[in-house]
């Protein structure tokens, strides 16, 4: 049942549609975009931005992962199973948590979920890592990261099975993805996201400069790598990059993985470039609205 795993992600590496669940938004001039499923908007300054949602990507992807799902169930009379392992209780990472296993739910995936304290100790987590490892109706595992400081990330997802290791965190996984001519088993679903709307919404990457903002191994690192296997010309900005408003007005494609609201300016992005937030920004305001600042839009 790896299989349906591996058939689903991998798409993501040169595919026009590959596979993603996430939901993020995707803010270009309207200009740039193909008439697709898009929301127009007008700044402040009477400009026009297009919003391009996920969600109905999600829901179609979705629909036929489970009709998938359900051919699978009445072919052997089983469904791909999914470990998640969660570390403590910080609101972010149940958040996500409860979000993938929703996911699960509608598509028909089974799930369970390993929880263990903050202060656990390494070697207990590996052990339940090990156990879903060997557990044969478990086809994929999730640890879901950041990790307490005290457990040592590397040694936990260098435990994780290459073949379930469906955030394609392994050490073979984030290798392969940075090497020429070969490929992971499993893509970062983040990153995947990226590209996928990108891709649906006839935006162009191939030998676009692009830069993104953020180098975590999480999202930042291996959208770079996805952006440049579509042969885009990438940028990394990090926080010692001098004078980033300097690269970021010349990029054709500007990714932000910072979480930082109001991080990137409207003056840091030249006319008619496509942004990506990838970040989790919260802002306290009295009701939900949209916030705009030139033609980087946020959703809140």
């Amino acid at each position: 049942m790896a299989g349906i795993w591996r058939r689903l992600r991998k798409k993501a590496l040169y595919s026009t549609t590959p596979f993603s669940s996430s939901d993020h938004i995707l803010t270009l001039r309207s200009s740039l975009l193909r008439p697709n499923n898009t929301a127009h908007r007008h700044c402040h300054n009477g400009e026009s931005v297009v919003l391009l949602e996920g969600k109905p990507i999600a829901r179609e992807i979705k629909a036929r992962v489970a009709v998938e799902v359900g051919r699978m169930k009445a072919a052997i009379g089983g469904v791909p199973g999914l470990g998640v392992v969660l570390v403590g209780n910080k609101r972010d990472s149940l958040a996500f948590i409860r979000l993938k296993l929703r996911a699960c739910d509608e598509v028909g995936i089974s799930t369970s979920i390993s929880q263990l304290p903050k202060n656990c100790k390494e070697d207990e987590l590996i052990t339940v890592v090990s156990s879903l490892n060997n557990n044969p109706s478990v086809h994929g595992i999730i640890v879901q990261l950041p990790l307490p400081q005290h457990l040592n990330e590397e040694r936990i997802v260098s435990a994780l099975s290459p073949e379930k290791d469906v955030d394609g965190f392994h050490p073979l996984n984030m290798g392969s993805l940075a090497m020429r001519g070969r490929e992971p088993l499993f893509v970062p679903c983040a990153p995947m996201s990226c590209i996928e709307l990108l891709l649906r919404f006839g935006v162009k990457i191939f030998g676009k400069k692009t830069v993104v903002i953020g180098r975590s191994k999480i999202v930042g690192l291996p959208t770079s790598l996805l952006l440049q296997r579509h042969h885009a010309t990438v940028t990394t900005v990090h926080a010692f990059t001098k004078n980033p408003e300097l690269i970021t007005r010349e990029a054709d494609i500007l990714v932000s993985d910072v979480g930082v609201p109001n991080m990137v300016r409207g003056d840091w992005i030249k006319e008619g470039a496509v942004v990506v937030d990838m970040g989790t920004n919260s802002i306290q305001v009295s009701a939900p609205i949209f916030i705009y600042h030139l033609n980087l839009v946020l959703r809140i």
